[in-house]
């Protein structure tokens, strides 16, 4: 019965992932124009961004998305540890799991600010 009700939830939790492009398509038309308007107010519209900036902004996206998956690591490994119970087995991975996640948030804030300015540093070389 656990088993079961673990399949059920964790089908039922995978499931607005998976609609979420259908509730997307919805609104596209519609959409699509309100987004072509923010974007021309903000000033990065397809005309005004050059290439660096546009490979800069793709490579922001990529490392905050990879921000964001260490930093549910990190909490992870701390959920880990607090329900370890002082079992010696479960404290040693989610001490290990939380070292290698600080590690892996240290690489990619250390990515995110090379990568600024390096973009930073081509933008203003070219334009």
């Amino acid at each position: 019965m656990k088993k079961l009700f673990l399949k059920v939830s964790a089908w039922f939790a995978t499931l607005p992932v998976i609609l979420l492009p259908a509730a997307a398509l919805a609104q596209l038309s519609e959409a699509q124009t309100d987004l072509t308007t923010v974007g021309t107010s903000i000033g990065t519209d397809a005309t005004t961004n050059t290439l660096p900036e546009l490979i800069g902004n793709i490579i922001a996206v990529l490392l905050s998305v990879l921000g964001i998956i260490f930093v549910v690591l990190v909490v992870y490994a701390g959920f880990l540890y607090l329900t370890a119970g002082g079992e010696p087995d479960k404290v040693k991975k989610a001490k290990t799991l939380l070292t290698q996640s600080v590690i892996g948030l240290i690489i990619i804030v250390a990515a995110y600010a090379i990568a600024a300015f390096v973009i930073d540093a081509l933008t203003e070389i070219s334009g």
